[in-house]
């Protein structure tokens, strides 16, 4: 089976009515800074999956262009940086991390309403909750998949940050500490009345921060549905490639293990409870694919590192998780978007925080 015979490359949908952004003017830019594109104004699609920046793809009868903006009627850009998402990609180019090419940064918010930024497409394979209709894993596949996917973000994590010029992201020593107050302060804020107060899970944490095993470049939002797969995912035959990375909203200077941490808040594995099951948004459960333990064991071997204090950082990675649905929550709670896949966030945000407390009665002496 070809690529072009694969129906389970990832494809866009129509632009929601409360994103549609000014295609006319957007082309016009778009135009004046990326070359070679054919005459004709471009049709456009939208990923629909994504929960804070929104992502568009242009059809032009070339190419396709992806651009990503902030979230409509967003002001703050410290929240929805696009200029420095496109710099982090662009510095990572040089790199062995898989990121798309960037094209254009427009920081004109008179053009489509915000900033934002242009990047070649890169066809491919995004999983998701589920696999694709017609996609199946032999369990050893599944397993070279998982060791691809952790040997990705490794790689990012081994980036020489002075050499590149991304250490200048991080405010140094002292991230973790940072991270704990700041979360637990978003979270306050972002509180409705419907989640728990959250205040032993933020004592905890507090009480329990450990220095920074190291410094280096991350992700802050590492999962499968946000890496780009070739599309010959189902031949045993080829290696698993991942053709990019996507969504660096979040990246920035840190600790490794807290990045670790942030992904294994995703990885729902088949012996986890039902509920917890319920939003996966990964298939990490099909038979072959890695537990946590398995990645966290395998990560610190490959890094010299150590996973005695792993509860911390698990605790933490599910109360980020926690927090960030808050904030999504909070946005549909207060009809500031009417997307109705965040309208029972709240639930999941008191499913993880029981389940940073269940760490924590096991772990907590």
């Amino acid at each position: 089976m070809t690529a072009k015979q694969r129906p389970w490359l990832d494809q866009a949908q129509t632009v929601r009515s409360e994103d549609a952004i000014d295609v006319s003017a957007l082309d016009r830019w778009i135009r004046a800074h990326v070359e070679g594109l054919d005459a004709g104004l471009p049709t456009v699609g939208q990923y629909p999956k994504g929960a804070s920046n929104l992502t568009y793809v242009l059809n032009y009868p070339n190419r396709r262009l992806v651009v990503r903006r902030p979230p409509m009627g967003h002001k703050a850009r410290s929240a929805h940086d696009m200029g420095r998402e496109y710099r982090i990609q662009q510095a990572l180019s040089a790199t062995s991390v898989a990121v798309p090419e960037m094209l254009a940064l427009c920081e004109d918010d008179s053009v489509i309403g915000s900033e934002f930024y242009v990047m070649a497409h890169v066809e491919g394979l995004i999983l998701r909750s589920r696999l694709p209709e017609g996609l199946s894993l032999t369990p050893a596949r599944a397993d070279a998949l998982c060791q691809a996917t952790v040997d990705q973000l490794i790689a990012l994590h081994s980036v020489d940050i002075n050499q590149t010029g991304l250490d200048q992201l991080g405010k140094g020593v002292g991230y973790n500490r940072r991270q704990i107050e700041g979360w637990s302060k978003r979270y306050q804020n972002a509180r409705t009345w419907n989640v728990g107060k959250g205040e032993k899970v933020m004592d905890w944490l507090a009480a329990h921060c450990p220095e920074e095993v190291g410094l280096c470049m991350i992700h802050g939002d590492y999962r499968l549905d946000n890496l780009v797969l070739a599309p010959n995912l189902d031949d045993d035959r080829a290696p698993i490639e991942v053709k990019a990375i996507l969504d660096w909203e979040l990246a920035t200077v840190g600790d490794p293990l807290m990045d670790l941490g942030n992904a294994m808040a995703y990885w729902v594995q088949g012996d986890d409870d039902v509920y917890f099951k319920n939003f996966r948004r990964q298939p990490t459960h099909v038979d072959g694919m890695w537990r946590r333990d398995q990645i966290v064991n395998y990560y610190c071997a490959q890094r010299g590192l150590s996973p005695a204090q792993w509860a911390f950082y698990e605790v933490y990675g599910l109360f980020r998780l926690a927090v960030i649905a808050q904030q999504i929550y909070y946005r549909y709670h207060h009809k500031q978007t009417t997307n109705r896949q965040f309208r029972h966030l709240w639930m999941a945000v008191n499913y993880l925080l029981w389940r940073c407390k269940r760490i924590i009665r096991r772990h907590g002496r």
